[in-house]
């Protein structure tokens, strides 16, 4: 997939992480770039979030880099601000650029200094590195126990031309569908102004990160940025536009259903799909519930056709529904009609259910037109493993 053009990528080892891999990437609009951003709703924010907040208001949606550690959390700490704000001014200072126009993003470990020497005596190196074959490295090195890189790539055929879009996440624990914890950035390289990028990004969120749900904990340092640096040369017109916001959420529903399939110690990628609500919220409701649900979760790492726990979660979403009038599909095969079970083969749908995916259909009949879509995954004893020992 050909990649937007007018953007550089490059990543390094600055020592954040114990283990020596790449912890430093940088991604460079060659050109000052439209940007928008989405942040935690968590009330514990990072300094680097803040920040980030800070600039895009700053500059009135203006950026020209972004800045991103992994293995540091810059988060509760005394030094959080101060190490931001020195890494943004070393890289503006390499860029000739106002401080404004960087934007940082960290992830890792909460409540441990970050030294902002180790990321300033890095940049030299990471500057020499830019390259526009780049983006692989850089999603490799805003990793922490992914356990692989995520990546997703579009492309918008237009009247003039076509313009692309490219998008590197990560996120494998603390998943909640408020933003997600995730580190995510978009580029693209058509013609388009913050304001317009601002609602763009805010639809296709509510289409990908805030359907999205791993262990119902939501992190102190999500961020999601947009660009548009328009090196295209494309500029579009209303109609365009819907067509490029429908591949943008395209684009990002990838991304964060690579997340949910990576999820910690995660075995299978659980899509759960509610049709019949009386609106597309309350149908996210009901999925949300049903995704975040332990019981729901523990049955499908089991391979247990325990539609029960759906229906259970489902009545505690806040919805109102009729009981009488819900069925349910596991791996398309109906386990549940008008609220009550129905006969299938256990057997061969517990074999189903030992596929690496597994599909949820919630379905209310009647007149309501309201559908969700949402990502989640089992959860395993392996999850208490990798979580038990994150900082050790």
């Amino acid at each position: 997939m050909k990649l937007p053009a007018g953007y550089r990528y490059a990543s390094t080892y600055a020592g954040i992480r114990k283990e020596k891999k790449d912890d430093l990437a940088l991604i460079l609009s060659e050109r000052p770039a439209s940007a928008a951003g989405m942040f935690t709703r968590n009330r514990v924010k990072a300094a680097p979030v803040l920040l980030a907040q800070e600039h895009l208001r700053a500059s009135r949606g203006i950026a020209r880099a972004i800045l991103v550690n992994a293995g540091n959390a810059n988060c509760a700490t005394r030094t959080g601000r101060r190490t931001a704000l020195a890494t943004c001014r070393a890289v503006a200072k390499l860029l000739k650029a106002p401080v404004a126009e960087v934007l940082p993003a960290s992830t890792g470990v909460i409540g441990v200094d970050l030294d902002p020497q180790c990321i300033i005596n890095a940049l030299p190196r990471l500057f020499d590195r830019l390259s526009e074959d780049g983006f692989p490295d850089a999603a490799r090195a805003i990793l922490t126990t992914d356990t692989v890189p995520k990546m997703a790539f579009g492309e918008v055929p237009l009247r003039n031309g076509t313009v692309h879009i490219a998008g590197m996440t990560k996120g494998s624990g603390m998943i909640h569908p408020q933003l997600a914890t995730t580190l995510g950035f978009v580029m693209t390289d058509a013609v388009l102004p913050p304001q317009a990028l601002r609602t763009m990004l805010a639809a296709a969120v509510e289409r990908s990160y805030h359907r999205l749900s791993v262990d119902g904990d939501t992190s102190t340092n999500d961020t999601i940025i947009l660009m548009a640096n328009g090196a295209s040369g494309i500029k579009l017109n209303q109609k365009e536009r819907l067509v490029f916001q429908e591949v943008l959420c395209w684009v990002m529903e990838d991304l964060a259903e690579k997340i949910a399939r990576d999820g910690e110690g995660a075995r299978k990628l659980v899509t759960i799909h509610v049709v019949g609500a009386q609106d597309d919220e309350k149908a996210s409701r009901i999925a949300r519930a049903i995704a975040n649900s332990p019981l729901v979760k523990t049955a499908i790492a089991g391979s247990d056709p325990n539609w029960g726990r759906i229906l259970s979660a489902a009545g505690n979403s806040g919805v109102e529904f009729d009981p009488t009038k819900v069925d349910i599909y596991l791996q398309r095969v109906l386990v549940c009609s008008k609220g009550v079970g129905v006969k299938f083969s256990e057997r061969e749908l517990k074999q189903k259910l030992d596929a690496q995916e597994c599909l949820i259909r919630f379905v209310l009949n009647g007149s309501g037109k309201g559908e969700a879509r949402f990502w989640s995954c089992d959860l395993t004893e392996k999850y208490i493993d990798i979580n038990a020992s994150y900082r050790t």
